[in-house]
This record gives structure tokens, C-alpha cells and sequence, in this order.
């Protein structure tokens, strides 16, 4: 089984062809399309691992399931004896991508 580490949106994934994930949100990317994540810090295959210093020369290709928001997240500031409080919500934007290629 082939697995990756790639780095996108500040964050690192473990990634296998076939997985699904949610991803920040990539503005350029339509829904259908394929992308190429550049940033591939680890490939294993099998007993055959391969570690970049930082990087190495190997895409992952993915393909976009969709393009939307998260729930919402409420948040609460709120100070004592100084009558204030506040409440806002967030709804963070994301991108779903299917792994189709390692390599």
C-alpha cells in the first residue's frame, strides 16, 4: 500500500489513493478538477520509504469532490464585571478532494 505526506494549507495529511479528505479551501480549484499537491514530504511503499529535505520531487494528484463551508463554530468572548459579552460565529471554507495518484 502506498501512502504520502503532503503539506497543504499549513497543515500535513497522511494520504493513501482512494482516501477523502478536507482540505483548506484551494480559491482555484473547480469542482471536477484535478490538482497537484508539490509539497511531498514522506512516500512509503511497502518496505521502500523516501524522506524529503524538506521536499521531495513527487506530485499527488487529487481530484475535487467540492467546494464549501463547515458548521458553524460559535464563539463567546465575554469579560467579568464589566458587563461584556459578545457572540459570533465562524463557518470555515473548505475543499473535498479524493486521492487518485502517488507518484
Amino acid at each position: 500500500m502506498k501512502l504520502a505526506v503532503i503539506k497543504t494549507g499549513g497543515k500535513q495529511y497522511q494520504v493513501s489513493e482512494g482516501d477523502k479528505l478536507k482540505i483548506e479551501k484551494i480559491i482555484k480549484a473547480e469542482v471536477g478538477s484535478t490538482i497537484d499537491f508539490d509539497e511531498v514530504l514522506l512516500v512509503a511503499d511497502g518496505e521502500k520509504v523516501e524522506i524529503g529535505k524538506p521536499t521531495l520531487n513527487v506530485k499527488v494528484t487529487a481530484k475535487v469532490l467540492a467546494q464549501g463551508k463547515s458548521d458553524k463554530v460559535r464563539v463567546v468572548k465575554y469579560k467579568p464585571k464589566v458587563r461584556y459579552h459578545k457572540v459570533f460565529g465562524h463557518r470555515q471554507a473548505f475543499t473535498e478532494v479524493q486521492i487518485e495518484h502517488i507518484g
